[in-house]
């Protein structure tokens, strides 16, 4: 048994982890990975960014390890569910085929284990700067990338001071009156998409903010991402769901002088769960 220790889950849903690009948090990603065990994956788009790639190719090693523990786990039995987003959208011309256990779909139907059913999407097609205006996005990722790398450049600084890891482009989506505005249209469209669908819930994730709400009866779900703050969708056996921060978790223990990970008992305060 690991310091961390294991962690068994019936499901677990990740997205946004930007593999190919300088601010993708492999290292963090592999460490989860190592420490859950699950019977279904989730890949809820964005995986690999085939835009950043376009433009030169960065690949290290770590990036090629996730790739394989995810081939791996799907080899062991695990179900690997693949829904792309739009920085992979070149795979949804895929949809239908499975790839080394992998399967590829559009979109997908979660039904949990208390019998309430998600609508799992990235999220990209409620989007409409994405939809519409192609290359206001374009610029868009540029600058989160930008800001990417002066977070990155920020919390090399906390940890020099024993500080636990902070994001301040999270800060800003906060602060900013038209990201706020931005984030509400798309958190009540994805919802009214899966209420038209007979859902009792969306889970997505596109706009790299873990949030987990109700919007007129309907559970939304938005797992995060594997750039800014490192956190995971995880539905325990009885079907109740939470949110995982392990940026948070793996921090506060390097902090507290606990060795090279996250502890199991550290997850109670750092989760937010939801049940029927």
């Amino acid at each position: 048994m690991s310091v961390i220790g294991e962690r068994s889950y019936r499901s677990v849903f990740i997205s946004d982890i930007h593999l190919g690009t300088r601010g993708c948090q492999a290292e963090l990603l592999l460490d989860f990975i190592r420490h859950v065990e699950c019977e279904r994956l989730y890949l809820v788009g964005d995986i690999v960014d085939g835009w950043k790639l376009k433009g030169g190719w960065y690949w290290p090693q770590s990036h090629n390890d996730v790739v394989q523990k995810i081939l791996r786990l799907a080899r062991k039995g695990v179900a690997v569910i693949y829904v792309p987003g739009n920085h992979d959208d070149r795979v949804r011309d895929f949809c239908g085929a499975h790839f080394g256990g992998v399967q590829v779909v559009l979109d997908c139907i979660h039904e949990t284990a208390d019998g309430r059913k998600f609508l799992v999407t990235h999220g990209d097609a409620f989007d409409g700067v994405v939809q519409h205006a192609r290359w206001l996005a374009f610029l868009g990722d540029w600058s989160y990338r930008a800001l990417i790398r002066l977070n990155t450049a920020f919390n090399h600084g906390r940890r020099l001071l024993g500080l636990p890891y902070w994001s301040l482009s999270a800060f800003l989506k906060t602060r900013v009156k038209n990201a706020l505005q931005f984030i509400e249209n798309f958190e009540q469209a994805v919802a009214d998409e899966a209420r038209r669908r007979g859902c009792d819930g969306v889970i997505c994730g596109h706009i790299h903010k873990a949030e987990m709400r109700d919007i007129g009866g309907v559970a939304y779900i938005n797992d995060g991402d594997w750039v800014e703050s490192c956190t995971a969708l995880v539905e325990h056996p009885d079907g109740r769901l939470e949110i995982l921060e392990w940026a948070k978790l793996r921090s506060r223990s390097l902090v507290a002088g606990r060795g090279d990970g996250p502890r199991t008992a550290d997850a109670g305060p750092l989760a937010s769960p939801i049940a029927a």
